[in-house]
């Protein structure tokens, strides 16, 4: 597998991040029942663990996912870009691509645990956009792969909710962020 360039989505989620207010972490996100102040935790700590699994160290304390708006520190603007930068660069290492790792408590190949990581960027990119009614447009390229990633786990609507929760149903013709979306459980129109 190639490396996969995170920097589009990585600074694409940045700029999300900067235009983020205290007053709105405590609003609702797609994610059901997360506030943006918890969905900004989970960010932070899938940015070490991926970044941690490209580099084939371990997480510490287990890698179990958080997303507590509580564990939010006050640095958390200057702090997830720069764990965001930290995964793009890990991520660049072609052996990174390289045999088994961890992602949090998972093991699985490393390839896929750059696309598993790519998504999650990328999706909760969107999550935190939509929270806060900001603009969001990552790169096409980076949409695509993690559209056909995503896609490769639709599951038909009566046989459960899949990795990513229940598919939400999306026209072919709409556009690869919207059919993501779809494929990872989101209604492409969800706002707060």
């Amino acid at each position: 597998m190639a490396t996969l360039d995170f920097r589009p989505a990585t600074h694409a989620v940045a700029a999300v991040l900067g235009g983020i207010r205290d007053d709105q972490l405590g609003r609702p996100t797609p994610c059901p029942g997360l506030t943006l102040a918890d969905l900004l935790d989970h960010l932070s700590g899938l940015s070490l663990a991926f970044t941690l699994a490209a580099t084939k160290e371990p997480v510490p304390g287990g890698g179990q996912a958080s997303a507590e708006g509580s564990r939010l520190p006050p640095s958390w603007r200057s702090e997830i870009p720069t764990a965001l930068d930290r995964l793009a660069a890990a991520w660049s290492d072609p052996t990174a691509y390289d045999g088994l790792t961890m992602a949090g408590p998972v093991e699985m190949p490393a390839e896929i645990a750059a696309l598993v990581a790519l998504d999650e960027v990328v999706v909760h990119g969107w999550d935190l956009a939509r929270a806060t009614d900001q603009p969001y447009g990552p790169d096409d390229a980076v949409v695509l792969a993690c559209l056909g990633f995503a896609s490769s786990f639709e599951v038909p609507p009566d046989a459960g909710a899949g990795p990513f929760g229940p598919p939400v149903p999306v026209p072919d013709s709409a556009s690869p962020l919207d059919r993501l979306m779809g494929a990872t459980g989101r209604d492409p129109g969800w706002t707060s």
